[in-house]
């Protein structure tokens, strides 16, 4: 959603978050993908022109039989392995890729790393505790950072050049990553590929728009309305702006 606000200011946008089953990454592959299809119906009876699959999770389970369903355009995302590996060939370092378990296991994912990682420097680690904390928006150092030490405590930090964030909750945590990694290290998220693919979309299909960029946020299928919320929804938009 950010990153589409900087590329297409004058759209305007749905903002769907499924609050009443979150988080994804640990449930069961068929449960998740209920919730998937609960949530498309909705936002096609909205009368929208595309959809935007703003979670790995979500897009590594659904997003072929979503497209077979929908005859708008559908845009997944996911982990932006293939810009990491080109990033550390040649180099000796190595990949990181952080992200749910439930997008760590899905064939799509092991396919995506096979077609690029020629030289075997891809590896992966489960960060399910993130998106909790991400749920709560509690983004603390001292909340996050010993959560982070546990899970990393059995990898050398020193051996990855790039580190991709595989879920869409993880770029509100990159200035604890820098306090873990190399200071040379990247750190990156295919959150700007997916914007630039669905303004690429939107031209070709003719379909840009002159609207004024408001957001209309919804919470399972219910509107959300109350200041308090839209008022912390705005302020983790800054908080991105900031990094």
């Amino acid at each position: 959603m950010h990153q589409a606000l900087r590329l297409l200011p004058n759209e305007d946008y749905i903002f769907y978050a499924d609050s009443l089953h979150v988080p994804y990454g640990d449930k069961p592959k068929e449960e998740v993908r209920q919730y998937i299809f609960e949530a498309a119906d909705f936002i096609a009876s909205q009368g929208v022109k595309a959809l935007v699959i703003a979670c790995n999770t979500a897009t590594s389970i659904a997003v072929q039989d979503l497209r077979q369903k929908y005859d708008f355009p559908i845009l997944g995302i996911e982990p932006a392995v293939k810009p990491a590996v080109q990033q550390c060939e040649g180099t000796r370092k190595k990949v990181l890729v952080l992200a749910t378990s439930l997008t760590l296991k899905e064939e799509k994912y092991h396919n995506l790393v096979r077609s690029v990682d020629r030289h075997d420097i891809v590896e992966s680690l489960p960060l399910n505790g993130l998106v909790r904390f991400a749920e709560q928006f509690d983004f603390s150092e001292e909340s996050v950072l010993p959560y982070l030490r546990d899970q990393f405590s059995h990898l050398d930090l020193r051996q990855y050049g790039t580190v991709v964030l595989g879920c869409t909750h993880f770029p509100y945590f990159i200035p604890v990553f820098k306090k873990l990694f190399n200071d040379d290290a990247e750190i990156i998220s295919g959150s700007f590929g997916t914007a630039k693919n669905l303004k690429h979309i939107l031209e070709s299909r003719n379909q840009l728009s002159d609207g004024t960029g408001e957001i209309s946020f919804y919470h399972s299928g219910r509107k959300v309305e109350d200041q308090a919320t839209l008022t912390q929804y705005h302020r983790l938009f800054r908080m991105l702006d900031e990094m």
